[in-house]
């Protein structure tokens, strides 16, 4: 089964405080973008990375990729105006013999190969990774808010993982701002979601606390 995934990383530093976007920042010797990659690389040497990034940035990566010998093998397509239509620049590169096409986002370095085992498992037309909810959270209206059963509610990962043809078609959609990921996108196509185990340490670094966890989580080798 021939397997590609697009990493999207169009993120700014503005949360973390930085002038550095964050999918630049270094964590545990290495830009985080770089980990993404060879999580992917690591499980499967043979898939189609296809890392899409705002055109202003790619010089940027490409002296990180020579300063920090980042040899894993991928092309760089070019963001777009959101993340749906940078989405869909990165398929339009990935490889007609691709089977299934993975979506990730480029800063969570921290997915686990059983994880990935389960997303790209080939079981169902579209996967998504999600994890159960710890707190208790509550559904705002107006005027109030009231509790509601957490165990009716997921918090999603990625990476979403999709059969080709699936994907291709769903994102030849016309745009909406309510394309909150590509499961949405899909979903709105008519196409039904399988849901499966992600890992709790898949997580999204987008503050300077996600970035010491990743820090400590990647030197201890806990993804």
């Amino acid at each position: 089964m021939k397997r590609a995934a697009v990493i999207v990383a169009g993120g700014s530093g503005t949360r973390m405080g930085s002038e550095v976007p964050k999918q630049f920042l270094l964590v545990a010797g290495k830009p985080i973008l770089q980990h993404t990659l060879e999580v992917f690389h690591r499980f499967d040497e043979d898939m189609c990375l296809v890392l899409v990034l705002p055109h202003s940035q790619m010089a940027y990566w490409e002296n990180l990729c020579c300063q920090y010998v980042c040899s894993v093998p991928h092309v760089v397509a070019e963001g777009g105006e959101t993340r749906f239509h940078s989405v869909k620049n990165g398929l339009a590169m990935v490889p007609d013999d691709v089977e299934y096409i993975g979506v990730h986002d480029g800063v969570r370095p921290l997915v686990s190969m059983d994880t990935l085992k389960r997303c790209f498992s080939g079981e169902a037309d579209a996967i998504v990774p999600v994890i159960d909810l710890n707190d208790s959270i509550r559904y705002l209206y107006d005027g109030g808010s009231q509790s509601v059963d957490r165990s009716r509610y997921k918090a999603v990962q990625t990476p979403q993982v999709f059969l080709r043809e699936c994907i291709l078609s769903a994102y030849n959609q016309p745009y909406e701002a309510a394309f909150t990921d590509d499961a949405s996108v899909v979903e709105k196509a008519g196409h039904a979601i399988e849901l499966t185990l992600g890992n709790r340490e898949n997580i999204k670094i987008t503050t300077p606390l996600d970035l010491r966890l990743a820090e400590w989580m990647l030197k201890d080798g806990l993804s």
